[in-house]
């Protein structure tokens, strides 16, 4: 059963004059100014900066710096969503996150990102994201479940079967599957809204021994931070692959830096591509 697509009104933006009043409001409040001047950042130069790069880190920060130091003995990478319909062009959800996906470089940063993990023997776990057309005859749904639904994103006609599966948007981006489907690879069961609650991610991780989980996939603020919440209120120490994951740019907001904001908060560390693999191929090394 190929999956039937309705694409999104790209041509739509948000009230650019409407989110710039709030932004001045949030910035030029007088506790907004009290936190500037505790931190020691003028309030313009921060301004400027956060124009200049939308996406990066305060030059001071509030929240306290932590890290984590990988033991590759008990770490997985977990990857989200690696899916046509999230990352694709050809997918349901392009609309959507397609600009980002092009802005962060998702779709070459997962693909080194899989690679670096098999080289440094880690397991790698995905935790995919597939509909059933039982899955559209729930009662009640929340706006991004009716989204996903309305796009048929990650449809399949039959948990049991695979008619229609191969390149369609359920399947894996063309790029992994050799990847993927290399025997090694821990594929579980699907999630239905976003968190691992409803599958066996938690399980897989736990019978491989993992305690420390790089984190990566689609989309930045829906499966990747549900997971992220999820797996460190399990004891998991997680880092997140900043710029191995995107997320919608729609008329609601820029949903990668709402997710980002709550990465700084809930991971154990936040890294580029760059670094996770430095990382890797250092304890690989030493």
């Amino acid at each position: 059963m190929p999956c039937r697509h309705r694409p999104i009104d790209e041509g739509a933006k948000p009230d650019d004059a409407a989110a710039s009043s709030r932004r001045q409001l949030l910035l030029g409040g007088a506790s907004a100014a009290a936190v500037l001047a505790a931190a020691g950042t003028p309030a313009i130069a921060q301004t400027a900066a956060t124009k200049a790069d939308p996406y990066a880190d305060p030059r001071n920060p509030a929240l306290p710096k932590v890290d984590m130091t990988l033991d590759l003995s008990r770490t997985a990478l977990v990857v989200t969503d690696p899916q046509i319909d999230s990352l694709s062009p050809k997918g349901g959800g392009w609309g959507a996150f397609g600009e980002s996906v092009t802005e962060h470089n998702t779709v070459s940063n997962l693909g080194r990102l899989f690679s670096a993990s098999k080289k440094a023997g880690i397991p790698i776990v995905i935790s995919p994201h597939y509909y059933y057309p039982h899955d559209h005859k729930w009662d009640f749904n929340a706006p991004g479940e009716a989204l996903m639904h309305n796009l048929h994103m990650y449809d399949r006609p039959d948990p049991l079967s695979l008619e229609g599966f191969a390149n369609s948007g359920a399947d894996w981006l063309p790029e992994y599957k050799d990847l993927i489907q290399d025997g090694e690879t821990i594929v579980c069961s699907p999630h239905k809204i976003a968190g691992p609650q409803t599958n066996d991610t938690v399980f897989q991780l736990r019978k491989k021994r993992v305690t420390q989980v790089i984190l990566a996939g689609m989309a930045a603020n829906f499966c990747v931070e549900s997971h992220l919440r999820d797996l460190v209120e399990h004891g998991f120490e997680v880092a997140v692959v900043r710029d191995a994951t995107a997320a919608a740019k729609i008329p609601e907001g820029d949903a990668y830096m709402a997710a980002l904001i709550n990465f700084r908060w809930f991971a154990n560390a936040l890294w580029t591509t760059d670094a996770t693999i430095e990382r890797l191929t250092a304890k690989v090394r030493g």
